[in-house]
């Protein structure tokens, strides 16, 4: 949600066979990587330090993102089909070896739900031609403030379930905007509800101090064209890194599937929709003098939502991968509809990035939401109006 250089090694060794000088350049490597991690970078200048919120409560992303869950069983036929390919890439044997990461795992039980449907779509591909299952590397990435505790228990669960082929399960903490894993490594990679997410907020906005919203809404409205052009320039840049960075890291014939939030259609408004009712409630809340207008004006979600024409020709111009397959699903059908499961679906995404910009004023955002909602057809209609689409794409690496 949000590009340092490290060494390029070769893949993780696997196996009992594998000499311990080995082991030392791969420890070494991982620690060049983690003194990266820790050292603050361009990627994540942004002073908005994302993560959704933490833990098991009645808020917590891990109890409201059902969601995101429905958006990622949608993903498995991409996933199962990228399998497929990826095994049959080789025709004279199938790999004895693979590593597969999500990238933006967040936490919860969505963090392995992903990987989970490689690992089974890989045991069924073997069995299918009677060979024994490859060793699996599983690799789950997030920024650092995200809770890994939660997601490491996840992943023991997961080496522990009978039948799993995976071997070695590991936590990457950093942006997917820099380099994450060796070159070379990488056999698959999953991204779910992630990628809409900029690095920063958009330099052409913060650089020459231009809100993203105003109060004013005649102001807006003249000012939306400049601020729209400024998030589509912010994320294509992003996108391309991602794809350029990710390119470097995959085996020949890598494959990707991502999904993220975008439009329907080219024309309609560019922000997210939650994104748009989150800084309404907020300019309410300037009106109403519970948070300063400077700080109103300093507000930048840092979040896209392109349309899949826009996201086509950022790949194709990129250069590194070809597209197999692209879908645009209506994520409104099942969304959450009631007053308490959305509210909480909102402060799951949104409370960490306004608490560290507003301080303590999500008592006052929950009465000014609920105000809101009480209104007849205010939150309901405009949902039901939004244009909202969820962009699932399967990606190959170019030979």
């Amino acid at each position: 949600m949000a590009s340092a250089s490290h060494p390029r090694r070769t893949r993780p060794p696997t196996g009992p066979q594998f000499a311990a000088h080995e082991l030392m350049d791969w420890l070494g490597a991982a620690g060049e990587v983690l003194d990266q991690m820790l050292t603050p970078s361009t990627a994540m200048a942004s002073k908005q330090m994302l993560r959704m919120s933490q833990g098991q409560g009645e808020t917590s992303y891990a109890l409201n993102s059902s969601f995101q869950n429905t958006q990622q069983n949608k993903m498995k036929p991409l996933i199962e089909a990228a399998i497929v390919d990826l095994c049959s890439s080789n025709k004279t044997s199938l790999p004895g070896t693979m590593l597969i990461a999500d990238l933006g795992c967040s936490s919860g039980p969505n963090a392995v739900a992903l990987v989970s449907i490689a690992i089974e779509a890989i045991q069924n591909h073997y069995l299918q031609f009677q060979q024994p299952p490859p060793e699996v590397c599983v690799l789950l990435n997030d920024l650092p403030d995200n809770d890994f505790n939660t997601v490491g228990k996840s992943l023991v669960a997961l080496r522990q379930s009978n039948n799993k082929p995976v071997i070695l399960t590991g936590i990457i903490p950093g942006s997917f905007y820099e380099r994450l894993f060796t070159s070379g490594s990488l056999h698959l990679v999953c991204s779910s509800n992630s990628l809409h997410w900029l690095s920063k907020a958009p330099e052409d906005l913060t650089r020459n101090q231009i809100p993203a919203y105003d109060i004013d809404e005649r102001v807006r409205r003249d000012r939306l064209p400049m601020v729209l052009e400024a998030y589509a320039k912010q994320f294509r840049k992003d996108f391309k890194l991602f794809l350029e960075l990710r390119a470097k890291e995959f085996v020949q014939g890598g494959r990707m599937i991502v999904s993220l939030v975008g439009r329907s259609n080219v024309i309609a408004t560019r922000f997210f929709y939650v994104s748009e009712i989150v800084a309404q409630i907020l300019s309410v809340m300037v009106l109403e003098g519970v948070i300063d207008k400077a700080k109103y004006d300093s507000f930048y979600m840092p979040t896209y939502s392109p349309s899949s024409e826009e996201l086509r020709e950022i790949i194709e111009e990129e250069g590194s991968f070809k597209i197999t397959d692209m879908r645009v699903d209506d994520p409104r059908t099942g969304a959450i509809n009631t007053p308490s499961s959305f509210l909480n679906f909102l402060r799951a995404i949104f409370e960490p990035v306004l608490v560290q910009h507003f301080g303590d004023v999500m008592d006052e955002f929950v009465r000014t939401w609920e105000r809101r909602w009480s209104l007849e057809g205010s939150v309901q209609e405009e949902h039901s109006r939004s244009h909202v689409a969820m962009l699932v794409i399967s990606l190959a690496l170019l030979q």
